[in-house]
């Protein structure tokens, strides 16, 4: 790709491709090559720059660091068979973030520096996208506060970076999931639709207790009754009950996930029936009981589509047979068909970065 002259680029030296073992890629330990920087201040937003992958340098008094103002997100880019490189849905990464970033008072960021940038960083370390099925880029495009003050205020000055590490499933094993009863992910009224580091950090608690009692995840509940399903930390919730998948309604509470509207988008054109709708946990139990639901699964940026075998409510485990033939599994083949170049993409949804 021709560099833009409105991005200050400085290449290493020497790649650490070499280093790294792409047969066993732990989920989000390792980083490519460089990284894209860029600076809010005095209301604009300076030329952007791509260098090394390093630290930052932040003050002390920072306010993201007292106040959490912050947001992010997560996105991949792919080698299809034909050896390109492309995005996929990256213009909707774009405005989830800048919906984030007005939740939380923040600047927005260009499309220019997001789009742009995140070609010319995904062209340079090219190499480090690998072809193959399950395997991708993950791109972690993040808004912070800089500045240097403690007030309880918003920032006027901000960073903008994007990094990118190698992935493959970020789900190996088994996925076991808890109702979670007690605790809140996100209330109305609140940010829980923004993808703001805040909500993950105070999911932890729940989701480490969770994991000491043998599970993956958590499902969590409405904050006023803990009675209707929402989401997990890591993924969107869809439940196929008879022939239909029924997944949780937008809210303010529930993150937008760009994989839920992919899935959702595939299987409408595939005629499978999708109803986005309130779920209470308990219609849920009953229609473990009465083998009306015959599939759990989640989906998300990082997970892709995955199968969840076992839901644990008021001390019992209930299990779900997932079929061979599920959803699930031909949603996923269609969804990586359209990110790995087998069949056309009717949705203009990969963006080559060339």
């Amino acid at each position: 790709m021709i560099a833009d002259k409105k991005f200050e680029i400085k290449k290493i030296v020497k790649s650490r491709l070499s280093q790294v073992n792409f047969h066993k890629l732990q989920f989000g330990r390792i980083f490519s090559d460089h990284m894209l920087e860029a600076q809010f201040i005095n209301g604009e937003w300076k030329p952007p720059k791509i260098k090394a992958f390093g630290k930052i340098q932040i003050s002390p008094a920072s306010p993201v660091l007292h106040y959490g103002q912050e947001c992010f997100e997560g996105m991949k880019a792919f080698r299809q068979k034909n050896g390109q490189v492309v995005l996929f849905r990256p213009l909707d990464n774009f405005t989830r973030l800048n919906n984030s970033a007005r939740r939380l008072c923040m600047a927005k960021v260009s499309e220019d520096i997001f789009l742009n940038g995140i070609k010319q960083l995904v062209s340079l370390d090219e190499k480090w996208v690998k072809k193959g099925k399950e395997r991708s880029l993950y791109i972690r495009p993040f808004l912070i506060s800089s500045g240097e003050f403690i007030v309880a205020r918003p920032s006027k000055e901000y960073k903008f970076f994007i990094i990118t590490s190698p992935s493959q499933a970020y789900y190996r094993e088994e996925i076991k999931v808890i109702v979670e009863e007690k605790f809140t992910r996100a209330a109305k009224g609140g940010a829980g639709f923004a993808k703001a580091g805040g909500n993950y950090g105070a999911s932890f608690y729940a989701t480490q207790r969770a994991i000491k009692k043998g599970y993956t995840q958590v499902i969590w509940t409405d904050s006023k009754e803990h009675k209707y399903i929402e989401e997990s930390s890591t993924m969107n919730l869809m439940f196929r009950i008879k022939n239909t998948i029924v997944t949780p309604e937008l809210s303010d509470s529930i993150l937008p996930g760009i994989t839920r509207s992919s899935i959702i988008q595939l299987a409408k054109d595939r005629g499978i029936s999708v109803e986005e709708r309130k779920i209470s946990v308990d219609e849920i139990i009953k229609r473990i009981k009465d083998k009306s639901l015959t599939e759990f699964f989640g989906v998300g940026t990082a997970v892709t589509v995955n199968d969840i075998s076992t839901i644990g409510y008021n001390g019992v485990d209930y299990l779900i047979n997932n079929p061979e033939n599920s959803y699930a599994k031909l949603l996923k083949q269609d969804l990586h068909n359209i990110q790995y170049g087998e069949t056309e993409d009717p949705y203009n949804w990969i963006v080559p970065i060339n």
